[in-house]
């Protein structure tokens, strides 16, 4: 590490994004971790679709402020009713005074909506022990309504490590690369050791190239490292990928280092970053397009391009004032 390391303050972190690519890519594992008991009534022989769109009007017209990584889903139950399946994701680090409310408030217009029945999931991945949010309801003159709902605390699972890391279900390392993502904070030497240990972890649990490489994804885009240490990072996964005759990860990255591709790379990020902008917001202020242009650190322009497809809008990168 530099000895201005500790000088070096970590971007800011888009948990959505993430956390929706590997809900799609691993819906079944995340309801067998969290959900046993629905993912024991889903007939997943029949397959599973997912109503984003139908989501975002029902998130819209309820004008409960920011969206986050919300997710619905129609599923068949085993036996042989249609359900829909509300998957409510909180991964922002944050309490909210309103959370069950608004639980509340899509379960019933998803209800209003679609006249079937609806039940809402929540993974809360905040840092607050304490909040942990499962029913909304009121009373009046002997009328009563409520919502009660179950809940996922990601902080739980800190006590559960050792069960994590013998889990064979691929979603067990997006749980452990959120904890480590808040543990290790500003504190970028035990990142590395803990990024390198998942790196390792998805060989020795013998998953697929295509499982390897859309989990190391998700790894990588949480665990942000200077970039000193993703040099450092990048030879140590290449390493461990000779010894192990299997180069998925760093077939990529020697390329990378390859003399002037880096360069390239880096300008091609920034370009892509501006044009998904502009594409979705058509005028973007010369501030955020100078900022941009300032900024050097590969892992920095990939989270970038990621969150520019879904921010509402541009401002919300945080490039400029």
């Amino acid at each position: 590490m530099p000895d201005d390391a500790h000088a070096i303050t970590e971007p800011q972190v888009d948990f959505d994004s993430p956390w929706k690519e590997a809900l799609e890519h691993y819906f079944a594992a995340f309801m067998a971790l969290f959900f046993p008991v629905a993912h024991a009534g889903i007939a997943w022989e029949r397959g599973y679709e997912f109503l984003d769109k139908e989501l975002q009007q029902v998130v819209r017209d309820a004008e409960l402020g920011r969206r986050l990584a919300d997710k619905l889903v129609k599923v068949w139950r085993t036996g042989g009713e249609e359900a829909w399946v509300l998957i409510h994701i909180e991964v922002q680090g944050q309490t909210e005074a309103d959370f069950a409310k608004r639980m509340y408030t899509y379960n019933y217009r998803l209800f209003d909506r679609y006249d079937r029945q609806i039940v809402s999931l929540a993974v809360l991945g905040d840092e607050n022990p304490g909040w942990r949010p499962t029913e909304f309801g009121y009373a009046l003159w002997d009328c009563a309504v409520s919502l009660r709902f179950p809940i996922v605390k990601l902080l739980d699972y800190a006590a559960r490590w050792d069960e994590l890391e013998a889990s064979r279900n691929p979603f067990a390392v997006v749980v452990m690369a959120h904890i480590k993502a808040q543990e290790t904070r500003n504190d970028f030497a035990r990142r590395f050791a803990w990024k390198f240990r998942l790196f390792r972890w998805l060989y020795e649990r013998g998953f697929s190239k295509r499982d390897i490489l859309e989990l190391f994804r998700f790894i990588d885009w949480l665990l942000w490292l200077p970039e000193e240490l993703t040099q450092k990072f990048r030879q140590a996964t290449v390493e461990y990928e000779e010894e192990k005759q299997m180069p998925y990860v760093t077939s990529i990255e020697r390329l990378g280092r390859q003399e002037g591709l880096q360069e390239g790379l880096q300008k091609g990020a920034r370009e892509d970053v501006a044009e998904i902008l502009r594409t979705r917001f058509t005028v973007v202020s010369p501030a955020i397009v100078e900022a941009l242009g300032r900024i050097d650190d590969l892992g920095t322009l990939r989270s970038l391009l990621r969150r520019a497809i879904t921010v509402e809008r541009p401002e919300d990168l945080g490039l400029a004032a």
